[in-house]
C-alpha cells in the first residue's frame, strides 16, 4: 500500500471526505429511524424498520471500505500540534471506528439471533444460524441500543470540537473535511 503522509496538507483527499460524510449521514439516519419508529403505526413503522436495516447493511459494506482506504491510500494529516490534543483527537477517532464496527456486528447478531431476516430494500437476507435464547436476544438488544447512544455521544463531541475549531479558534481543522473552501491544495483547487 502506498501511504501518502502529508502532515502539512490543508485538507483530506476527496474519497476520505466522501466516506466521512456518507458514513456520518447513514449513522444519523440509523439513530433517528431507530428512535422514532415506535412512535408510528404500520405501514410507516415498518418502512422505518426497513430503512434502518437497509442503511445498516449499506454501512456494513461502506464502513470497512472506508477504514481500508483510510489506513492505506487516504491522506494522513497530523491531528494536532500539541501532544494532548493529538491524543484526544485520535482517541475519539479510533473509538468511533471501533464502536461503529461493534454496532454493525451487534445489529446483525440481534436481528438474526431473533430469527428475523435482514432487509435490504425488498431483499430478505435470512439468518445463517439458529435463533438465540430470549435472554441473549435481550442482551444484544440492550448492547445495540447503548452502543448506539455512545456513538452519538462521541460523534456529537466530535462535531462540537469541529465547531469550536471553526468558530472560536478560527483555524482550518473543520475545513480539512470539506471539498471546497478558502484554502486550496491539489484536491481543493
Amino acid at each position: 500500500m502506498n501511504h501518502r503522509t502529508s502532515f502539512h496538507a490543508l485538507r483530506y483527499d476527496k474519497p476520505t471526505i466522501l466516506f466521512h460524510w456518507a458514513c456520518a449521514f447513514i449513522i444519523m439516519l440509523q439513530f433517528v429511524s431507530a428512535n422514532v419508529w415506535g412512535l408510528f403505526p404500520n405501514p410507516l413503522h415498518h418502512q422505518l424498520v426497513v430503512t434502518h436495516l437497509t442503511a445498516g447493511m449499506m454501512l456494513s459494506v461502506l464502513f470497512p471500505i472506508r477504514l481500508v482506504w483510510r489506513m492505506g491510500w487516504g491522506r494522513h494529516i497530523r491531528a494536532a500540534d500539541r501532544w494532548l490534543d493529538c491524543v484526544m483527537a485520535r482517541s475519539v477517532e479510533y473509538s468511533l471506528y471501533g464502536l461503529v464496527m461493534l454496532e454493525i456486528a451487534l445489529g446483525y447478531l440481534w436481528r438474526w439471533g431473533n430469527g428475523q431476516p435482514m432487509s435490504f430494500f425488498a431483499l430478505q437476507v435470512m439468518p445463517p444460524f439458529e435463533k438465540f435464547s430470549a435472554s441473549t436476544i435481550g442482551l444484544l438488544h440492550q448492547l445495540h441500543q447503548w452502543n448506539g447512544w455512545l456513538i452519538i455521544f462521541l460523534a456529537t463531541g466530535h462535531a462540537l470540537a469541529a465547531c469550536f475549531h471553526y468558530f472560536i479558534l478560527r483555524d482550518s481543522v473543520f475545513q480539512r473535511m470539506l471539498m471546497t473552501g478558502n484554502a486550496s491544495d491539489e484536491y481543493g483547487k
